[in-house]
C-alpha cells in the first residue's frame, strides 16, 4: 500500500496489525530504511522504533493513539528521531548502555531497561564496541522480533533471492545467537519484514552468510559500476 503524495516522494505501509505497523518512507531508497510503530497495551498508544518522517505520518499513525516516545535501537539510527519526538512532545528512549549518542540529540533522553513498556517487547543487547551499539526486541508470546542492522531484507543485504541477508560487514561473523529462539516474524530496519514462519530464512541467512559473502560482493560491485 502506499499513501501520501504531497511532495514528490511516498511511503509504503509494509505491515499492518493491531499490535504493529511498518512503514518506510522512501520506498525508492536504496536503504529501504524501515520504521516501526508498537502498540502499547496499557496505555492505548504506540511506541516509534527508529522511525524516518515523511509527509502522511501522523495521519497515519493517529488512529494507534498517542506516541509515547521514540525508541533508537542502533546508534547510527537516529534518523527523524528528534523532530518526530520534538512534535509529539515525547522523550527520546535509548538503551541503558547506549548513552554516548546523548549529546548527539538535540531533546530529553531516557534510558529503557529490559522491557519497551507493554508492547511484550524485551530488549536484548547485540552487539556494543566503539563502531557499532545494537539492540535487538523480541517478543516471546507470539515469537516477533526486531533487529535494526545485523540483518535486513533491503538489496545490498541479499544475495540472489535471499528474502534477508546478513549484513555485509558481519558476514564473516554472523549473528547466530538469533536463531537462538524461534522467530515467527522478523521486522528489520532495512527492507520488509517478514510476516510468518521467519525462522527457517533467517536460519539459511546465517548458515549460508560466510559462504555467500563472495556472491554478495560481487553484486555489490556490480551495482557500483553498473
Amino acid at each position: 500500500m502506499t499513501a501520501g503524495d504531497t511532495t514528490g516522494t511516498s511511503f509504503d505501509v509494509i505491515h499492518r496489525q493491531d499490535d504493529a505497523l511498518g512503514w518506510i518512507a522512501y520506498p525508492d531508497e536504496k536503504m529501504e530504511r524501515a520504521s516501526y510503530a508498537l502498540t502499547d497495551s496499557d496505555r492505548d498508544g504506540i511506541w516509534l522504533v527508529d522511525p524516518v518522517d515523511c509527509d502522511g505520518l501522523d495521519e497515519l499513525l493517529r488512529p494507534r493513539g498517542p506516541v509515547l516516545g521514540v525508541v533508537i535501537a542502533l546508534d547510527r539510527h537516529k534518523r527523524d528521531a528528534v523532530a518526530i519526538a520534538t512534535r509529539h512532545e515525547v522523550p527520546i528512549y535509548r538503551p541503558t548502555w547506549m548513552q554516548s549518542i546523548d549529546d548527539d540529540l538535540d531533546g530529553p533522553v531516557r534510558a529503557l531497561g529490559g522491557e519497551l513498556g507493554a508492547t511484550g517487547f524485551e530488549l536484548s543487547k547485540r552487539i556494543d564496541n566503539r563502531f557499532w551499539k545494537e539492540v535487538v526486541l523480541y517478543r516471546p508470546s507470539d515469537a516477533t522480533v526486531y533487529v535494526p542492522e545485523s540483518v535486513g531484507a533491503a538489496a545490498y543485504f541479499c544475495v540472489g533471492d535471499e528474502p534477508v541477508g546478513v549484513h555485509p560487514m558481519l558476514r564473516l561473523t554472523p549473528p547466530a545467537e538469533l536463531t537462538d529462539r524461534p522467530v515467527e516474524r522478523l521486522f528489520m530496519g532495512h527492507g520488509h519484514p517478514i510476516g510468518t514462519d521467519a525462522t527457517e530464512p533467517l536460519v539459511s541467512a546465517i548458515d549460508t552468510a560466510r559462504q555467500r559473502f563472495p556472491g554478495l560482493l560481487k553484486q555489490l560491485l556490480s551495482s557500483r559500476l553498473g
